[in-house]
């Protein structure tokens, strides 16, 4: 290919200038000299000419094919109904006509699910980071392969900045139906044993008028009601324990829909505690007193009531009850009326001494019973006559004196089964041999009931602090009251933070320290997912996964602590996932409670139309009336429409790759110095003859 261009010598707006004067200098000499200023004026024409450095150039180009873009939705929405075999169809039968395209080469570009789920479908930003290697002018044309739920639709033409036409083809049929639950007022976390209100609504497309919906939590069934669709309506739930609460909202699903994945919402709700109310009763003041005080004191979310028997009533030396200035011990009040109000009951070294009557130990045992806690801190007082295990508690506690106190310095050291329960798994120190904290000297020598494995051992392994269940509630023994040596740094102390919070947490049924749970978090790493299985046995059975379509699959654990089993899986698809291993049952969402994907699920020509036409494109659907399948005919057109009733066009560019360059300058070198000689010779001896001829 010839081409003609110019390298001036001078900057343009200077030869144009040096052009003006010499246009007028050419017209003076025609008024002065007439015809013959032809030849200065040729003269000048020629320095200007080899001023402004006129070249011929020759480009060797080897054509090359135009990229035509196909742009394939794989979405979350992509995935209802027949719209993944329509898209199979379609982008198979694309791929083999424009094999009879021999100028246009295809560029297919997948747009799987985002990530994290919400981000929605985004094709034009698939398409900008797939186009970037290609120039512009080399672009034929764009198709893209969707359901028309498209997230990051350009605001007009001139965003989309791109000059070939977007062809959209639309899968899906315009009839399709649907039902869906719409989360309104969705609280977060609310308090435990308290009400939460959550505000939902049914959307619905070709339905009843009216729909069943589901509650459950955790899994469990607690409501079914019938509501109009499209409008708002209101659910209460229970806040049942602290931690993650799944409560599940499902409508029933309409016959034929589009999908059922929308048909369920999924609110995950942290479940808070209020303030957790706590009796210390102190049978007498002793050096260890101060140290529950102050570690039930250092917990903001404790509301500690604390009682020390200063006097009991045996006790007779004559000073008036008027003089006295004790507060008399409310027994009525706090074991008969007030009972319920408190989460937690602690005997600190209480001895038996008519202070409580019968039938109040009575009361503590149906207490317990209906799902409180009751934590025995024992001192010699329990070996003798005056003990609570003589006491209608004894059917309940876990262990019984056998009127025995040994006192002698002891390291307290783990059971076997005390090192796989949550309380007392990797206390620090414990995994030296023996442990590395301080000595206790005292322990009360007891057995413990059959069926109660103590989780820490004293001298000659006498149990040291025994956990057991009582129906809905739960009870520990602590056999010694030497805990204070710890805290007071006796031997370098030891760790008696974790060991009684962990013991108070568990009575009150904290479920992070449940002795058999499964667990399981999103890791936040995409779509990882970390499952815990804490047991007491040496193996556990596998976990089942079933997702909220898919099939379930198994999961093997791998040990890594004492009685905490793990592992981690990739989640194919977005929603709760249902886990599973023998009795237990836990849940996890993945992604957000409700992917952005599945909120419009219905097939739509109308949101991608004004940039298609905008761009001399078009867009339509794939289904017929019929139902078929019909795939547009591909062609390529250099002028006029671009699609027709059954047909998409490309506009090809003839673009071509430089392979080489070659410049032959036309006002360089010896012949144009030739020229302009000779042009100055003419004038030289046309001027010269008329002169002499004058």
């Amino acid at each position: 290919m010839l081409s003609l261009s110019f390298t001036p010598l001078i900057p343009w707006p200077v030869i144009a200038g040096f052009g003006v004067l010499v246009a007028i200098f050419v017209v003076l000499a025609f008024v002065a000299r007439g015809r013959t200023a032809v030849l200065r004026a040729l003269a000048l024409g020629l320095v200007l000419l080899a001023i402004a450095n006129p070249s011929l150039v020759r480009e060797d180009r080897e054509p090359v094919k135009d990229i035509a873009a196909i742009v394939v939705d794989r979405s979350g929405s992509q995935s209802l109904g027949d719209r993944p075999a329509m898209t199979d169809t379609v982008r198979a039968e694309l791929q083999r006509r424009f094999g009879s395209l021999t100028n246009i080469e295809p560029r297919f570009i997948d747009v799987p699910d985002a990530k994290d789920g919400d981000d929605g479908t985004k094709l034009f930003t698939a398409l900008s980071q797939g186009l970037a290697d290609v120039p512009p002018d080399r672009l034929a044309g764009v198709v893209m392969l969707t359901d028309g739920v498209v997230h990051d639709i350009p605001a007009n033409v001139a965003a989309l900045g791109i000059k070939a036409p977007l062809h959209v083809l639309v899968t899906g049929h315009p009839d399709e139906r649907d039902r869906q639950i719409k989360l309104i007022e969705a609280p977060r976390f609310g308090i435990v044993g308290r009400d939460l209100t959550i505000r939902a609504e049914v959307m619905e497309r070709g339905g009843t008028g009216s729909a069943t919906v589901t509650v459950r939590r955790d899994g469990e069934e607690i409501g079914r009601r019938t509501f109009p669709t499209g409008q708002p309506f209101s659910l209460t739930t229970k806040i049942e324990h602290g931690g993650p609460n799944v409560v599940e909202i499902e409508v029933e699903p309409l016959p034929g829909e589009l999908t059922t994945i929308n048909n369920r919402a999924v609110l995950p709700i942290e479940g808070i505690r209020e303030k957790l109310r706590v009796l210390l009763v102190s049978g007498e003041p002793h050096q260890g007193e101060r140290t529950w005080r102050n570690l039930l004191k250092s917990d903001a979310n404790v509301d500690l009531v604390h009682f020390t028997i200063l006097r009991p009533p045996e006790k007779q030396d004559g000073t008036p009850i008027s003089e006295l200035s004790l507060i008399a011990f409310p027994t009525r009040e706090l074991f008969v009326q007030k009972i319920k109000d408190f989460d937690l009951i602690i005997f600190d070294r209480y001895a038996n001494q008519s202070v409580l009557p019968s039938a109040y130990f009575d009361n503590i045992v149906r207490y317990v019973r209906d799902g409180g806690a009751l934590l025995i801190a024992a001192g010699p007082e329990f070996a003798s006559s005056a003990s609570l295990a003589r006491t209608r508690l004894s059917q309940i506690l876990p262990g019984e004196p056998n009127g025995r106190v040994v006192e002698q310095p002891y390291k307290a050291a783990l059971t076997g089964t005390g090192t796989r329960h949550p309380v007392t798994r990797a206390l620090p120190g414990s995994e030296a041999s023996p442990p590395a904290w301080g000595d206790w000297l005292r322990i009360v020598s007891a057995q413990t009931k059959p069926g109660v494995q103590p989780i820490l051992q004293g001298p000659n392994a006498l149990p040291l602090l025994a956990l057991s269940r009582e129906d809905k509630g739960r009870v520990a023994l602590l056999l010694s009251d030497h805990a204070w040596l710890w805290a007071r740094g006796y031997q370098e102390g030891g760790p008696y933070l974790d060991l009684l919070r962990r013991l108070g947490h568990w009575l009150m049924k904290e479920p992070a320290l449940e002795e058999e749970a499964l667990r399981a978090q999103t890791t936040g790493h995409g779509r990882e997912v970390r499952v815990e299985r804490q047991t007491m046995a040496e193996t556990t059975d596998p976990v089942t996964v079933k997702g909220p379509t898919g099939p379930e699959r198994t999961l093997t654990l791998t040990a890594g602590e004492p009685g905490l089993f793990s592992t981690t899986f990739e989640a194919t698809e977005l929603g709760l996932h249902t886990l599973r291993s023998g009795s237990l049952i836990a849940f996890v969402s993945v992604g957000p409670p409700n992917p952005r994907e599945l909120t419009d699920v219905f097939s739509d020509t109308e949101r991608l139309k004004a940039l298609a036409e905008g761009t001399g494109g078009s867009i339509r659907r794939l289904a017929d009336a019929g139902g078929s399948t019909v795939v547009p005919r591909l062609q390529a057109v250099r002028s006029g429409r671009l699609a027709g009733a059954d047909w998409i066009g490309f506009r090809p560019s003839d673009s071509a790759v430089i392979r080489g360059v070659e410049v032959y300058p036309l006002a360089l070198g010896l012949w144009a110095l030739v020229a302009l000689a000779g042009a100055v010779l003419a004038m030289w001896l046309v001027e010269g003859r008329r002169g002499r001829a004058a």
